[in-house]
C-alpha cells in the first residue's frame, strides 16, 4: 500500500496553483523561513551540499533554500504543484524536480548531505514510515529538518478542547467540494483568524503575554497568510497531530539521533541527524 493519499495530493495541487505565494511578501516569507529552519545547521553542511525538499509544494522554501546549497531536488507527488514551483524557481539552475510520494523518492538511499520536509507528513497515512524514508535518503551524520502539526501539547487544557471544537467543523469542511472548501476557509480566514490574530498583536502590544491567545501566533502574519493556512488546516481531510515526544520517537526509530526541536514558533520543527 503506498504512502499516500490521492485526495490530498489533489487538494494540495488546487491550493498551491490559487496560493502560488506569489502575494506572499519576501520579507515576510524570510521570516517565517528563518523560524522553520532556527535549528538547522547551514554552516556545518559540506561545500555544494546535495539535499532534497519533501513535499516541496509551491517552492516557497526552496526559493530560499536552494541559494544556500549546490544542489537542491524538489520532490512532490502533485504535478500542479510541481508546475507552480518550476514556474517560481525557475531562475535557480540548481534545482531539479521530481514527481514522486515519500515512499518512492528517486534519490539512492544515504547520498544526501541534508535534508527537510515542512508541513507535509501529517498528511500521509504513514508519518513514522514517511520520516523513515526520508531518512534513509541521507548520508550518515547528515540533518533532517521536520515540522509536523503538534497537538498543542505546550498549551493549557482549555485551548486543546477549544481545537477539538474547531475540529470538528474541519472534518466537515475538509470533505466538500473544492470550490465549496476553499469558498469557506476563506471566509474563515476573514471572520475568525483575521480579527483573532490583529486582537492578539493590539495584546501583545499592550504589554500583556497573550501566548495562549487563539491564533497568537498569527498575530504578525499578513492576511495572505491566513488565507493560505485557513485553507490547509480547514481544507485537508488527512491531518494529523503529534506530541513533542511522539515525534522524537518517530524520528529516532527512523535512525536519526540527537533530536533537537526550535523552542519557538512554529511548534513543533525538530533537526535529526543520521546515525
Amino acid at each position: 500500500m503506498s504512502n499516500v493519499d490521492t485526495g490530498v495530493v489533489r487538494g494540495f495541487g488546487d491550493e498551491w496553483t490559487r496560493f502560488d505565494q506569489a502575494g506572499l511578501p519576501l520579507e515576510e516569507q524570510r521570516r517565517v523561513f528563518d523560524m522553520y529552519f532556527a535549528v538547522f545547521p547551514w554552516e556545518k553542511l559540506p561545500p555544494g551540499a546535495v539535499g532534497f525538499d519533501l513535499g516541496c509544494g509551491s517552492g516557497r522554501w526552496a526559493q530560499l533554500a536552494a541559494p544556500r546549497v549546490g544542489t537542491l531536488h524538489c520532490i512532490d507527488a502533485s504535478d500542479a504543484a510541481l508546475a507552480v514551483a518550476r514556474k517560481k524557481l525557475d531562475a535557480l539552475p540548481n534545482v531539479e524536480f521530481h514527481h514522486a510520494s515519500v515512499d518512492a523518492i528517486p534519490l539512492p538511499d544515504a547520498s544526501m548531505d541534508f535534508g527537510y520536509s515542512l508541513g507535509v507528513l501529517h498528511h500521509v497515512p504513514d508519518t513514522a514510515a514517511g520520516i523513515a524514508a526520508c531518512a534513509r535518503k541521507l548520508k550518515p551524520g547528515a540533518p533532517f529538518c521536520l515540522y509536523l502539526y503538534y497537538r498543542f501539547d505546550n498549551r493549557p487544557f482549555w485551548f486543546r478542547r477549544l481545537w477539538d471544537v474547531a475540529d470538528v467543523g474541519r472534518a466537515v469542511i475538509c470533505r466538500l467540494p473544492y470550490p465549496a472548501r476553499s469558498a469557506v476557509s476563506q471566509a474563515i480566514a476573514l471572520s475568525v483568524y483575521l480579527p483573532l490574530a490583529r486582537a492578539a498583536r493590539s495584546l501583545d502590544r499592550a504589554g500583556i503575554d497573550a501566548h495562549d491567545f487563539p491564533l497568537w501566533a498569527y498575530r504578525n502574519s499578513s492576511f495572505y497568510v491566513m488565507r493560505t493556512d485557513a485553507l490547509d488546516r480547514f481544507g485537508t481531510r488527512l491531518s494529523q497531530r503529534f506530541t513533542r515526544d511522539e515525534i522524537r520517537r518517530m524520528m529516532t526509530a527512523a535512525g536519526l539521533e540527537r533530536v533537537t526541536f526550535s523552542e519557538g514558533l512554529p511548534y513543533w520543527c525538530a533537526v535529526g541527524y543520521r546515525r
